[in-house]
């Protein structure tokens, strides 16, 4: 049996079937009741003409509409395709046009822009509509529920492949979305299955053997699923047995998601940097004893390092709570974790052993000598973006002696014991006077104020440097800080030419729904042209 994702699952549902496998609002489902679901919507897309390697959206807040989305596709060597459920009509058309996909399947609220989105191209011409008790017009689209209570819940498939497509949109905030393609064993083995075990299992089969001797444990997801690391952390969970807990609602809750997760006895919760767990950390902090949580263990964020005082905040309240801030991306995959700090602050990583940081001519840098370079993953690592021969070529570069590596855009250097510290993404830095300035840096800086609920830092147009860094501020309620407040905190964390110059406060700083900051909304506020 090959490393497949559809096929990982279905051993998991035949070793443990009664055992709970997702929790979405009201809906609880077993790994057999999900898995017969799963089999009955792909009978469905396979009668709308779905096949091996069509591109199916999904256009959902969590949910197991979502859920049976993907591994239905799975099961018939499809593709499913995230959508951003905040885009609007031209951002939809963009995607829809850029992924070419064959169907669709959407949550009745956003009908009216992806009415909106079809009208150009007339695709995708097939979709399914979840009932979410809006009004939104659907048109001919098909009741999704009413489609499946019909169809066939047998497991009769067509043998898979290892080299199935996976595809991940990412989110745009700094360009156009790519689609980045995987193959599923390069996927399972670069971004999953890391998560669940030290040790991968050799063979499929034997993921039977370990879930059935796993307990029963469950998993907060709190990330929507069209953001990867939501996607790795739901599938990790069940490749080690366990439930993935989901939650449903479009916006944060904080004391809701508190009593989801005492409610659910979750072992483990997955955020998505400090626009996640802040919120969460001060609710708890609140009201530090209305919440039993005592089989919560680790708190996981993937995508954006938690700061130290969110971190404080959490640990005053559940004291033996372990942090786990982990390092990758869409192209790289999971590549580490964080284990403190290096050069002027910046967050330091142990890696696995197939990152590393590559010169120019693509050479790996040698350990302690304080060069910096670009972060880089060879092994299991994506084979391209979807449609864009011209960006695959430079994010996926082949060295001197044919070894292909993805290079992302992090500027890093290694430390003299391996470890690795990350700078920042080179395509949102900032050249000011000739220096280059990392906003992930700042924005930590920024954000440990005691005023400053959140921060985005950019760079804007300065006749003098050519740049200067300004900082997006959303205050805490009640707090107005001022430049040299902010200023002058920051220059006790960054050298003097990363502070900010200038700030704008804002009544909230504008996120994708993974919680990764807009650069280009934040580069309108910063030079007025919004």
């Amino acid at each position: 049996m090959p490393f497949q994702i559809a096929d990982l699952f279905e051993i998991v549902a035949d070793a443990i079937p009664d055992r709970l496998a997702l929790v979405a609002g009201d809906e609880r489902l077993s790994f057999a009741e999900l898995d017969a679901r799963s089999n009955r919507l792909a009978h469905v897309l396979t009668s709308l003409g779905v096949g091996e390697g069509d591109h199916v959206g999904l256009q959902l807040l969590n949910g197991t509409a979502y859920i049976e989305g993907m591994l239905a596709a799975y099961k018939l060597r499809a593709v499913p395709i995230n959508v951003n459920y905040r885009y609007v009509a031209d951002e939809l058309e963009y995607l829809y046009d850029n992924a070419d996909l064959r169907l669709l399947l959407y949550h009745r609220r956003f009908a009216d822009a992806v009415a909106q989105a079809r009208r150009r191209f007339g695709r995708p011409s097939s979709a399914l509509v979840v009932e979410d008790g809006s009004t939104g017009s659907r048109g001919g689209d098909r009741d999704y529920s009413e489609a499946l209570e019909g169809a066939s819940a047998a497991r009769d498939f067509a043998p898979r492949s290892p080299r199935d497509l996976y595809i991940l949109y990412t989110g745009g905030t700094t360009g156009m979305p790519k689609g980045v393609m995987w193959h599923h064993e390069d996927i399972l083995f670069g971004a999953i299955l890391p998560l669940s075990y030290k040790e991968v299992p050799e063979r499929p089969e034997e993921l039977a053997e370990r879930v059935r001797e796993r307990p029963p444990h469950s998993s907060l997801v709190i990330a929507p699923l069209m953001h990867g690391a939501a996607q790795w952390a739901t599938l990790s969970a069940w490749f080690a047995g366990r439930c993935a807990v989901l939650w449903t609602e479009s916006g944060l809750d904080p004391e809701a998601i508190w009593r989801l997760a005492a409610g659910e006895a979750v072992s483990g919760m997955q955020v998505v940097g400090d626009a996640m767990a802040r919120p969460l950390a001060e609710a708890l902090a609140r009201s530090p004893g209305a919440f039993d949580l005592r089989s919560l263990r680790m708190i996981g964020s993937g995508g954006a390092i938690l700061s130290d005082g969110v971190k404080e905040t959490l640990r005053s309240v559940l004291p033996e709570l372990v942090i786990a801030d982990s390092f990758g991306s869409s192209e790289s995959g999971s590549q580490g974790n964080l284990v403190g700090r290096g050069g002027e602050g910046s967050p330091r990583f142990a890696m696995n052993d197939t990152t590393c940081v590559l010169d120019e001519s693509l050479r790996p840098i040698a350990p302690g000598s304080g060069r910096r370079g670009r972060l880089a993953r060879t092994g299991r690592i994506p084979f391209g973006y979807y449609k864009d021969a011209k960006k695959t070529a430079e994010t996926f570069p082949v060295d001197a002696e044919g070894r292909r590596w993805v290079v992302p855009g992090d500027c890093a250097t290694v430390e003299s014991d391996g470890t690795i510290t990350i700078f920042g993404r080179g395509s949102v830095s900032i050249n000011t006077g000739g220096e280059k300035v990392f906003p992930e840096e700042v924005e930590l800086a920024v954000r440990s104020h005691p005023d400053v609920f959140d921060a985005v830092v950019v760079g804007v147009p300065d006749e003098r440097f050519g740049e200067r860094v300004a900082a997006v501020v959303q205050p805490r309620p009640g707090a107005r800080p001022t430049l040299e407040q902010l200023a002058a905190h920051a220059r006790t964390k960054v050298a003097g030419y990363k502070v900010p110059r200038e700030i704008h406060l804002v009544d909230g700083v504008v996120r994708s729904p993974s919680g990764k900051p807009d650069y280009r909304w934040a580069r309108s506020v910063a030079r007025g042209e919004t």
